[in-house]
């Protein structure tokens, strides 16, 4: 006699927390993203890779519906993005940001809660004490009455993390967060991201420096105006992908692809 397997013995689906199909994307009819298909599970810490122009910024930002589709769809938890914005963070890149603007790092970050407020409320204490809370996470609550422009670039980086920390999102999008930061910024920045995916929390990363990819990220997304590769980072991220992606025109990408040669079968 057949018996059934037991509730517990059953395998659970991973939930998928973003799914993009037949997404293309042309500026003056020039395209930029081609046909990108893609799904990352719930709970990953995902590194988006590519050369220069190979279009992570584009990627990141027809997700969040800030620049038109020529084709594709995109849905967070199941749902189109238009539906699901409030369980969606974003961190620009710093240079697109006016530093010059006149409001503290606290009026920074309780910006982030005004989302779940909606726009007849003004945040209060409750809201106040979370935006300290937020600056505490990212080692800036001494910071808080600083003007933005007195912070250093790493401190103002900080300060944008910590707003989308204050919107309690799901899923996170951060354009370049290590770019241009000290030692104990990019610390600082990455154990923020670990205790976002200890949390259950997706994050997207566009991300430079091959040489920590492996080390901070567990899952990649290669990406040259095409979808190459997308998966795991110890499946993924080897020396065949690497130069589907970059082609061999970066010194740096012979460096990574011998060390994670250590690991990848020629």
């Amino acid at each position: 006699m057949s018996v059934a397997p037991s509730i517990a013995s059953k395998k659970v689906a991973p939930t998928t927390a973003l799914e993009i199909h037949d997404l293309t994307v042309a500026y003056r009819h020039k395209p930029v993203l081609w046909d990108i298909d893609l799904e990352v599970p719930e709970g990953k810490l995902a590194c988006i890779v590519g050369p220069n122009g190979a279009g992570k910024t584009t990627l990141i930002k027809a997700t969040l519906g800030l620049v038109p589709l020529a084709s594709g769809n995109v849905k967070i938890y199941g749902r189109p993005y238009r539906e699901q914005r409030h369980l969606v963070g974003y961190v620009p890149q710093r240079e697109t940001v006016d530093w010059d603007f006149p409001v503290t790092a606290l009026d920074v970050v309780k910006m982030g809660t005004y989302g779940k407020l909606g726009w007849f409320r003004r945040p209060g204490a409750r809201e106040r004490e979370w935006a300290r809370e937020c600056l505490d996470q990212v080692e800036l609550a001494d910071f808080a009455h600083r003007q933005i422009r007195q912070l250093s670039g790493g401190q103002q980086q900080r300060v944008f993390l910590a707003r989308a920390l204050a919107q309690d999102a799901k899923v996170y999008f951060m354009d370049e967060p290590f770019a241009g930061v000290d030692a104990a910024t990019e610390g600082a920045i990455l154990r923020l991201l670990q205790d976002l995916r200890s949390a259950g929390k997706t994050v997207f990363v566009v991300h430079h420096d091959l040489q920590t990819a492996e080390e901070y990220f567990d899952w990649v997304i290669l990406l040259n105006m095409r979808l190459l590769a997308c998966g795991p980072v110890e499946t993924t991220f080897t020396r065949e992908n690497l130069h589907k992606t970059y082609g061999g025109r970066l010194t740096i990408l012979d460096q990574a692809a011998e060390a994670v040669s250590r690991r990848s079968p020629e």
